[in-house]
């Protein structure tokens, strides 16, 4: 196979995964009907935003006209569309961490400009791959507040690209996904660049484009080429590269049933989504073994995963047996391979690791049963480490360090300073 279509099956591949775990379908439907209510902090809660401001405060503090914008940004915030743009890191497609992403800014008369951002935790608090909403205006304070990197990135940024995030621009997916079957969107570059330019008040001049690690091209738009500043503004990586959706429709990997409803009305005119068909039961509710030449059955029984084919004396001397060292009735091996590795275990691994531990939880207990007393092995540790995870998260937005840890110092740095510029 060609280097650049393995490349391509593997980048493809990782997408289907982020959208199978990431921007699960009922987070969708849940995040969307409660954004169509009108509810968007109950919107940005289903897609697992954690809001860090309020309307009230943006008032007190900024004044009642940038509230009001602040309020109506909110309002057309389409949370779980913002998830799925979100940037991200392989080989399983998390959220890149620690990252201070515009999305919106808001220009004021007697100071610096104010930015609605999205933010993702530092790597050691990615646990439940949550993303926090609040307010730069060149300091910060609240939950994490020692965040690495607070000012607003330059190659990650929305705010240039509001039909990422705004469910009234979406409809512009149609024409600013680009693709061109090797992952670029270069067909767009010279009209994403002169945005790049007008945001910072110019008409022509040079962009950088950055194309990976170690390379960089440089895109002159409008009138002719003057040296390039030592400096160059950055074409943000939403525009440099074709958006997944597109690609993936276009692979046939994915039907515009799977896609998120905002999108698949865009990319694919006159597509009426229909009721999703119910998802299938995660696990058989009545398995067969293969049990001293005979076939048995397990299933669950008053919540615990069980034998139903031997008898309570037989399990009680075949426990015995196990316990001085003999070999374990076929029956009993299926349950504790349930408990210890099941088959399902990638698929629960797969949701600890984006966050949705709902899901997973659900899982081992259709498998297992909600009574069950899980024991050691790689789920009892997958389990476990996600519940760290998840510990070590609400350290951090409690601004605490991570356990064994005492938090960095810095001379002259507060709580609520700005320390850290952008990284690119």
């Amino acid at each position: 196979m060609p280097t650049e279509t393995a490349h391509e099956d593997s980048r493809l591949s990782l997408w289907l995964r982020v959208r199978k775990y990431a921007v699960p379908a009922p987070m969708i439907e849940t995040a969307t009907a409660r954004r169509q209510a009108g509810d968007w902090a109950g919107a940005c809660a289903a897609a697992g935003l954690d809001v860090d401001l309020s309307p009230r405060s943006v008032a007190r503090t900024h004044g009642r006209e940038l509230a009001a914008r602040v309020r109506a940004d909110l309002r057309r915030l389409a949370p779980d569309l913002l998830r799925w743009h979100m940037p991200r890191v392989g080989p399983d497609g998390v959220l890149r961490p620690g990252l201070t992403i515009p999305l919106a800014r808001y220009d004021t008369a007697d100071g610096p400009p104010v930015h609605l951002v999205a933010r993702t935790p530092p790597a050691w608090a990615d646990g439940g791959q949550r993303i926090s909403l609040a307010l730069w205006d060149g300091t910060w304070a609240g939950p994490g507040a020692r965040h690495p990197h607070r000012h607003p990135h330059r190659r990650f940024r929305l705010d240039l690209h509001r039909h990422l995030w705004d469910a009234e621009r979406s409809a512009e997916l149609r024409t600013r996904s680009g693709a061109d079957g090797l992952g670029c969107a270069a067909d767009r570059w010279a009209e994403e660049a002169a945005l790049v330019l007008r945001d910072e008040g110019r008409t022509a001049g040079a962009v950088a484009v950055r194309l990976g690690a170690r390379r960089r091209l440089v895109l002159h738009v409008g009138g002719d080429s003057p040296p390039p500043p030592p400096v160059l503004p950055l074409l943000p990586d939403a525009a440099t590269w074709a958006l997944p959706d597109r690609e993936l429709l276009r692979a046939g990997l994915i039907g515009p049933g799977a896609l998120h409803p905002l999108v698949a009305a865009a990319l694919v005119p006159g597509y009426e989504a229909g009721t999703r068909p119910p998802p299938p039961d995660p696990v058989e509710q009545l398995r067969l073994v293969d049990c001293r030449g005979a076939r048995h059955r397990i299933a669950l029984v008053d919540g615990v995963l069980a034998p139903l084919d031997h008898g309570p004396a037989e399990l009680h001397r075949e426990s015995l047996l196990t316990a001085l060292g003999g070999t374990p009735l076929p029956c009993l091996r299926a349950i504790d391979t349930a408990h210890r590795r099941p088959d399902c275990l990638p698929e629960v691994r797969g949701r600890l690791d984006h966050g949705d531990t709902a899901a997973a939880v659900a899982l081992v207990e259709a498998l297992l049963g909600p009574g069950a007393s899980l024991r050691d092995g790689e789920l009892a540790t997958a389990l476990r480490s996600a519940s760290t995870r998840r510990t070590a998260h609400a350290l951090y937005r409690a601004n605490l360090p991570p356990p064994g840890r005492a938090l960095p110092t810095r001379p002259g740095l507060r709580s609520g300073a700005s320390s850290a510029g952008p990284s690119t």
